[in-house]
């Protein structure tokens, strides 16, 4: 058989947007369905697309995350002389920043001319939802610099961006101006403002919010049960999550995410086990990775590690996955069972043996149960495939600045003051009780090196400079960290908080911890 003419000639490109069509708008299915034609070789019929044909089918690709048929839809644009037009420049940085392509993406924001709020809302938005929310904060300061009047969309995704920042104080400027100037406030908007008070440590504000919401979608009922189970309040999770099933939307499987996590992070087993078994029977959902996860560290930090171990090998239809097993290894690490803890790490370091940070906690067990010549042997591993652990940082927000800490950092211009006051600050936490928790460090390092290598943590760092700065003040100090607080800043922030009669709050990866008279409100659950 005679192959196709070439007008005739589909792309792979075009036989996937036709699969997707019923996702697509009808204009956005017509104007793709042409430009991928095109770009199967028909040049004229492309000729006939006018910019607003360009632009929906630049958006239809986003939508798709279509980056190859995106670039053709960019190429043909810019043959077509559209190239300079600010609709189809906008459409595109939208086309780049969801399909990963932020460079490229502000480089087309760069050379919009005249800028709409669309423009502004897409560059900000890329950012934050690439995990850069510190540029999507750079791109809002921009925007207000350029005199631009922000609209909601703007808010969204500005308050999206704080709430991954931890940027407080610009989220409650966010805030003022939604009220100061009668904004309607959405669904869209007031889920943002939940998302943003609850991840940045107000969790009555978020739900102060919740309930002025008129209308609550199933984003919004999740981002108050998460945020509840992020600051320990697992009772006050699973109330809601109840209210939700019987006045709110149908809970999707995000929903369940958050209701296992909130009962993990509480003890809560029987209510995790309830919900997730209503999960399956009552709405037909599919377990995720993440649910089987939320399972297994939900058994782990309560100490049932036997059952953990059978959910794993019944519950679970697929070979787990890294994610499972590392919350196994984070519980057998947490209550010392060494022999299931090495033998969980080595399944680790099967799936994903370039991981560092299953060999760090391999060597740690093995430290912890005194076998120093296994220790030495991952170690001279992990040196020789020259794997190295995460850095952990820290990071504090003063007067609208983020001031970010590594451990041992010296960068910082008031360095010497600050490890002044630090050196001060465990002086008087000493002599409140405190006792450096050593197994927390290197286990090769002498016990006085180690002593010298805690006290310079990120946390320790970011909470001394918070006081420092803000003496005679009340207000709580803010700190987010990257990783898990290790035991020792765990412990020595408890006497901080006593000490300086304080409240600290410490946002890791896991959740939230409320330091306040000597107490964190995980309860040593974390």
């Amino acid at each position: 058989m005679d192959p196709p003419p070439p007008w005739r000639r589909h792309s792979p490109e075009f036989d996937s947007l036709l699969v997707a069509g019923p996702r697509l708008g009808p204009l956005k299915q017509a104007h793709a369905r042409l430009v991928v034609a095109g770009h199967g070789g028909s040049l004229p019929l492309v000729t006939k697309l006018a910019t607003l044909a360009v632009t929906a089918a630049a958006k239809a690709c986003a939508d798709l995350s279509a980056l190859r048929t995106g670039m053709a839809v960019h190429a043909h644009s810019v043959l077509l002389g559209f190239g300079s037009d600010r609709f189809v420049q906008t459409a595109l940085v939208v086309l780049y920043s969801k399909c990963g392509q932020l460079p490229v993406a502000r480089k087309l924001f760069d050379a919009i001319r005249d800028r709409s709020v669309v423009a502004w809302n897409a560059m900000i938005s890329g950012y934050e939802q690439n995990g850069l929310a510190e540029r999507a904060i750079e791109v809002y300061r921009e925007m207000q610099v350029a005199q631009v009047v922000p609209d909601s969309a703007t808010f969204v995704a500005t308050l999206s961006a704080c709430a991954q920042a931890g940027a407080l104080d610009l989220g409650r400027e966010v805030e003022r101006r939604i009220v100061s100037d009668q904004m309607d406030v959405s669904v869209f908007l007031g889920s943002a403002l939940v998302n943003m008070y609850a991840r940045c440590g107000l969790v009555s504000k978020a739900r102060g919010w919740f309930d002025r919401l008129q209308e609550r979608n199933v984003v919004t009922w999740t981002s108050m049960i998460a945020g509840y189970g992020m600051h320990g309040h697992g009772r006050e999770a699973i109330k809601l999550f109840h209210l939700m099933r019987r006045e709110g939307p149908t809970p999707n499987d995000v929903t369940f995410v958050a209701v296992l996590a909130a009962c993990a992070h509480a003890g809560l087993v029987n209510e995790g086990r309830n919900a997730f078994d209503s999960m399956k029977r009552v709405y037909g959902l599919v377990p995720r990775a993440e649910h089987y996860c939320s399972m297994v560290d939900m058994y782990g930090r309560a100490g049932l590690l036997d059952d953990a171990m059978q959910f794993i090998r019944d519950s679970i239809p697929e070979e787990p996955g890294p994610e499972v097993w590392t919350a196994m290894l984070g519980a057998c690490k947490m209550h010392k069972n060494f022999n299931l803890g090495v033998e969980v790490a080595e399944r680790l370091i099967a799936l994903e043996p370039e991981n560092p940070s299953h060999r760090v906690l391999l060597s740690n067990i093995y430290a912890l149960s005194g076998k120093m010549n296994h220790v030495e042997k991952v170690r001279n591993v992990m040196i020789k495939r020259r794997l190295k652990k995460q850095i952990g940082y820290s990071l504090i927000e003063l007067g609208g600045t983020s001031h970010l800490f590594r451990m041992g950092e010296k960068s910082h211009q008031q360095t010497r003051e600050i490890y002044r006051y630090l050196e001060e600050l465990i002086h008087r936490i000493s002599d409140a009780g405190y006792v450096p928790e050593t197994d927390s460090v290197l286990h090769e390092l002498e016990e006085e090196e180690r002593e010298v290598a805690l006290r310079y943590h990120s946390e320790k760092l970011a909470v001394a400079y918070g006081l420092m700065m803000s003496s005679g003040s009340t207000a709580p100090i803010r700190v987010i960290k990257n990783l898990r607080i290790c035991g020792d800043c765990h412990l020595a922030i408890k006497f901080m908080s006593s000490v300086e009669s304080r409240e600290i709050i410490v946002r890791d990866t896991h959740r939230f911890h409320h330091f306040k008279d000597g107490k964190c409100s995980c309860l040593e659950y974390w």
